[in-house]
């Protein structure tokens, strides 16, 4: 996106000397065009993740596991949260929705980062609240623990199927593209008060 951001030297070449209101708005709104920014960024980053991890679920979907993955003598074993470290030395052949979700965005030692614990909330809501109701992107720790939870008894239903955790994250990438298309509106906004 370009903007045209005029500058203290800009104005002062024009005859104007901006005020320190002047200069103090500017930085505001600087910073804010900022934060708009690293959250589209995120987003981007999110969408990438839940795409891969729709991949990684259709490629081999399991339940009452996080990964599944080829053992050294090419048999296939079940990972759950206690011996999930295993998952980034053997190569996974399939996932729950929340194994998925972080062996996409980078495996077990990213579980606790900021992208995973965001895309499983953006998740958590896809699944449900309403889409138009806003994501709670920082709930306490045991309300976002809560939420892994849910999502775990969600995938391991004995009712659910693959394709419904596909649509899930099908749901979730349109949340995502929603939140995208709001910050992009943002950042227009703040582009045209500069």
């Amino acid at each position: 996106m370009s903007t045209a951001v005029t500058s203290p030297r800009a104005d002062r070449l024009r005859g104007r000397v901006p005020s320190r209101t002047d200069r103090r708005l500017e930085r505001r709104r600087l910073a804010r065009q900022d934060a708009v920014a690293a959250r589209l960024a995120e987003l981007h980053r999110m969408r990438a993740v839940l795409e891969q991890a729709a991949v990684v679920v259709s490629a081999g979907w399991v339940q009452n596991a996080w990964f599944s993955v080829v053992d050294g003598r090419g048999g296939v074993v079940n990972l759950t949260a206690y011996d999930v470290d295993r998952a980034t030395g053997e190569p996974v052949s399939g996932a729950c929705l929340v194994g998925g979700i972080v062996h996409a965005a980078g495996g077990p030692r990213t579980v606790r980062s900021q992208l995973v614990q965001r895309t499983l909330d953006l998740t958590w809501h896809a699944l449900r609240e309403d889409e138009q109701a806003q994501v709670r992107w920082c709930p306490a720790p045991a309300v976002r623990a809560a939420h892994v939870r849910d999502l775990t008894r969600w995938n391991d239903d004995p009712r659910r199927t693959a394709p419904d955790v596909r649509a899930l994250l099908d749901r979730a990438v349109r949340l995502v593209d929603q939140q995208i298309a709001s910050g992009r509106a943002s950042a227009r906004a703040l582009a045209a008060t500069a």
